[in-house]
């Protein structure tokens, strides 16, 4: 790519203006004929543009060299490079104004993706004495000042200074096959964290994992996927509830029912659910038994080893029942619970409360909130630790220890409270910046909505109970299996499968049923759990999708030629407008994956993954790739696509089948 030379900078159109302005944010025109802007349909392919919009701190020192450097070298998303080249352009246009570009995807024939600085720098420029006659002139001048490059095929301006923008065939093919040589990993987006946490699944223990865990810990695991691609540090945190006043009540009733519990281990508790149920009805109906359980609280708080060594079994057989859930999810977690932060709260509060902000009321010791009628409680009447107290631990743990600049907490929106005051409280403090600066370090809640049964209400067994997560997982994998073996029996193909197959093929089928029918709704509403709707074939599922990525594997199979060969000697052409499609949704892989960490979003990925198999379908139908004079290129673009549509499975931690 060619730099803008001072030579062509010195002919760039500019305007003279007499003093500097300071342009704070463009105001977008309203949508007419021919013009491009984001619609509800195209919102998965936006993005907040990080290296130029999201944290100024992280870009504010940024020189126009340094920008063009990254267009060149190609880095990030291919909308961060177009909004170098665009930012390149309007510090030509109009050198006295700081602005920032303004660039999205173009949904309609006139281009690709679109600059619309124009009337939002008109509004700033007009009646400063500037050689600008109007919004249609400034874009003009952008669309004039672009440095040259082979990014860019064509420029149009549309109305009040719309700059159209339409790629390169032979860019956007240079780019699909660069990634097929060095990786998908090539494509991971810029993002202007190093390091955060995600705090996810934090099921309590003693207590099984339901279903209301599931969409806590597969929208986490999610999210740490994604940012763990665009290669941010991510601390995933398991804050399992391993503290608390049950520990007394559990540890009583080990020692009352087994005396001899130490040498019997395990045994001695059985299944730990039914010994909850057991503890707990006798710790509402029996007084004496109660008093001892409070008392049990204190000793093990105290530090007495006998109580240590209960509560460690306690947590050591229940730890071993999530790591099964964790085992058949394919989810990391490093666990970190309320007990690892309990020596650090003293501390933490006695810094708050030389700060002069927690206060005595009612004998319990709390934080006021602006705009919270009621009081954050730090200390409990009975002078113990809560969840608040536990949570402003953890989170100076994870920015002065940990160094972490973004945690993310991912619970039902039923706790959206809860953390705004418990964010405010921090804020207050100092420990966070007001989050109208956009600067880091940063605290984010990430709120879902409930999983419902057919009936509309919280989904349960038929006994009212909640349902397992294990038992969830086990009947999604057999349904799953027992319909694989219809359908290969039906057909006739069931005698090229092995056992082994088939029970692979069904976990990933059923597992990824399930992560999928979750992921694909945005978090923040309820979903009705469907086993029938989620193994569906048809539609928006994972079902349907592993078939289309199966589908692919096996053209590339009948093709008999070397896909690996094809990449380091083959060429990709974008001639049939079909192709073009596809190659260019492709290549906004990397906006897509950056907008789903912007906003926290895991429904963005899918929505992509479904409309990629959409657009391959269509370009198959409409593209003879095997047999045809260009089979090695459209092998090529079959064998891209598989390759973006196993990073998404990826992503969304679903194990792709190759054959089905």
């Amino acid at each position: 790519m060619r730099a803008l030379t001072a030579a062509a900078a010195a002919t760039a159109v500019t305007a003279p203006t007499p003093a500097r302005l300071f342009l704070v944010s463009a105001r977008r025109a309203a949508p007419r004929f021919g013009y491009c802007r984001a619609s509800s349909a195209s919102r998965l392919l936006r993005s907040s543009c990080y290296a130029s919009t999201t944290m100024e701190d992280e870009t504010s020192t940024s020189a126009s060299a340094q920008v063009q450097e990254s267009a060149v070298q190609g880095a990030g998303s291919v909308k961060q490079q177009v909004s170098n080249l665009v930012a390149l352009s309007l510090r030509a246009t109009v050198p006295e104004v700081d602005v920032e570009p303004t660039v999205e995807v173009c949904t309609t024939k006139f281009g690709d993706y679109q600059c619309n600085n124009a009337m939002g720098l008109w509004s700033k420029v007009k009646g400063s004495g500037t050689s600008f006659k109007n919004p249609n002139a400034i874009g003009q001048a952008i669309a004039k000042n672009l440095p040259a490059c082979d990014v860019i095929e064509s420029t149009s301006v549309a109305g009040p200074g719309f700059v159209n923008i339409v790629l390169s065939n032979s860019w956007v093919a240079k780019r699909i096959q660069d990634m097929l040589v060095n990786g998908i990993k090539t494509w991971a987006p810029i993002l202007p964290v190093k390091r955060l946490v995600v705090d996810f699944s934090s099921p309590n223990i003693a207590k099984e994992m339901h279903v209301g865990h599931l969409r806590s810990t597969i929208i986490g695991d999610t999210l740490a996927r994604m940012f763990e691609f665009s290669n941010v540090d991510v601390l995933r945190r398991n804050h399992v509830g391993d503290w608390g006043t049950q520990f007394g009540m559990l540890i009583e009733f080990l020692f009352e029912k087994f005396p001899e519990w130490e040498e019997l281990g395990s045994q001695a508790i059985g299944d730990l659910q039914l010994f909850y149920k057991a503890s707990k009805e006798k710790f509402d109906n029996d007084a004496e038994f109660k008093d001892r359980a409070q008392q049990a609280v204190v000793r093990l708080q105290g530090g007495e080893e006998k109580y240590r060594s209960a509560w460690k079994k306690i947590c050591e057989i229940s730890r071993n029942e999530f790591d099964q859930v964790y085992k058949l999810l394919d989810v990391q977690l490093e666990e970190k619970g309320e007990s690892f932060y309990n020596p650090y709260i003293p501390q933490v509060l006695e810094g708050l409360s030389n700060q002069g902000f927690i206060k005595e009321s009612e004998g319990a010791r709390v934080i006021f909130i602006e705009g919270h009628k009621i009081p954050l409680i730090v200390v409990k009447r009975d002078g113990g630790f809560n969840y608040a107290s536990t949570d402003l631990a953890a989170l100076w743990y994870r920015l002065n220890v940990e160094k972490a600049e973004w945690i993310i907490y991912v619970t039902d929106v039923g706790q959206q409270q809860h953390f705004d005051m418990f964010f405010k409280a921090a804020r207050m403090a100092g420990w966070l910046p007001d989050p109208n600066e956009k600067k880091f370090p940063k605290t984010s809640h990430v709120g879902f909505g409930l999983v419902l049964g057919a009936d509309g209400k919280r989904f349960r067994t038929r006994s009212t109970e909640v349902v397992r997560l294990g038992d969830l997982l086990d009947e999604a994998k057999a349904r799953s299996k027992s319909e694989l073996k219809q359908r290969l029996t039906d057909n006739g193909k069931i005698v090229d499968w092995t056992d082994e197959e088939l029970e692979e093929t069904s976990k990933a089928v059923g597992y990824g049923a399930v992560k999928y029918a979750d992921l694909k709704n945005n978090r923040l509403t309820n979903y009705t759990f469907s086993f029938d709707q989620m193994l569906s074939d048809k539609g928006n599922t994972a079902v349907y999708l592993q078939y289309a990525h199966a589908r692919i594997c096996s053209i590339i199979r009948k093709s008999n030629m070397d896909i690996e060969e094809l990449k380091m000697n083959g060429k990709i052409s974008l001639g049939h407008p079909d192709e073009r499609v596809l190659g260019l949704y492709l290549i906004r892989f990397a906006e897509v994956v950056e907008d789903a960490c912007t906003h926290l979003l895991p429904n963005v990925l899918c929505e992509y993954l479904y409309n990629l198999s959409e657009m391959f379908t269509r370009f198959y139908t409409n593209c003879q790739v095997v047999g045809s004079p260009e089979e090695p290129s459209r092998l090529l673009l079959c064998e891209a696509t598989a390759v973006v549509m196993r990073q998404c499975f990826h992503l969304l931690g679903i194990t792709p089948v190759y054959k089905l």
